[in-house]
């Protein structure tokens, strides 16, 4: 089969599309015929080199693992699922990756793909869908009613943690740049904040929040900065390490690290065939075309969510 691998860590031209061995199911294991997979800044970082001891790779590596795909192969073990069945999972970071046109999925990572939209964008959904959806509710614990500021909302995370906040009932305050307004608009934000005209605090001056989760690399000052918007004995939640330590006024320090979750998964499946959430892809792009992905992510130059397409 053809994939993009690396050998080495290092800029983004050590990715190379080039023949690699085609996967079979080991044990518990299913075979995908990749429709698409969607890359992620992390793999950018894990790709430089920046992560070896928490995502230890084996050379040469196949990256992505965000997929959608249909079943060609099941292994010893499986139950439940068939060849033929079209499925999207949040593969394991460290195992070989989706960027091929076929990939090893454990099946206990697996939910059926939404039957609407092209099969390719389902990629989009997984890890960042997920990662919204236990910000929200495994660590905020957000109530209907509650106030919540939700800063980098027109990223990929951020779109779902507006659409999911604002279906349970919250007051969502968002920013995100011009681009991005009409859509988050769409997702049900009650408020938008465009930061690159006015500074977030000076924006929502004399406000404060039930809860905030902030998805945007931010230093320590700028993070305490964000941590004065919260009422006390909020809720201040961080997706990107290493995050703050000790906060007074009883302000919860939530640090989000996302996690594979087939069941929850398949829920937000279950939300996008009833048209209640949105899957947004801004950019397909041919499986080559991967380095060039990786090159305008670290140049800080991508539109959204880019899925790759084999």
């Amino acid at each position: 089969m053809k994939a993009m691998r690396y050998h080495s860590y290092g800029a983004p031209d050590v990715l190379v599309f080039e023949d690699a061995d085609r996967p079979t199911a080991g044990e518990g294991q299913v075979v995908l015929r990749v429709a698409g997979a969607a890359f992620n800044p992390v793999d950018a970082s894990i790709r430089a080199g920046y992560f070896p001891e928490v995502f230890p790779l084996v050379l040469p590596h196949i990256p992505c693992y965000d997929v959608a795909g249909v079943i060609t192969e099941v292994g010893e073990g499986v139950s439940g699922w068939n060849v033929g069945d079209a499925v999207v999972a949040w593969l394991p970071i460290a195992s070989p990756g989706a960027a091929a046109e076929y990939a090893v999925a454990p099946a206990d990572t697996l939910a059926h793909a939404p039957r609407t939209g092209e099969p390719a964008d389902a990629a989009a959904l997984p890890s960042v869908g997920l990662t919204a959806w236990q910000a929200l509710f495994e660590h905020i614990g957000l109530k209907s009613g509650q106030s919540i500021l939700i800063n980098g909302a027109g990223g990929a995370v951020g779109g779902y943690a507006v659409q999911l906040a604002a279906r349970a009932g919250a007051v969502v305050t968002a920013t995100a740049s011009p681009r991005s307004h009409d859509r988050v608009r769409s997702y049900g934000a009650d408020r938008i904040v465009d930061y690159t005209a006015t500074p977030l605090q000076e924006a929502v001056a004399g406000q404060r929040f039930d809860a905030l989760l902030n998805l945007v690399f931010l230093d320590s000052e700028e993070l305490a900065r964000l941590v004065d918007l919260v009422v006390d004995g909020g809720a201040f939640a961080n997706t990107i390490p290493p995050g703050l330590q000790d906060l007074d006024r009883g302000v919860r320090n939530l640090q989000v690290f996302g996690r594979s979750d087939a069941g929850r998964l398949a829920e937000l499946v279950g939300l996008v065939d009833a048209g209640e959430l949105k899957i947004h892809v801004a950019r397909r792009r041919p499986l080559p075309e991967l380095s060039a992905v990786h090159e305008a992510a670290t140049a800080g130059e991508l539109p959204g969510r880019t899925v790759l397409i084999p």
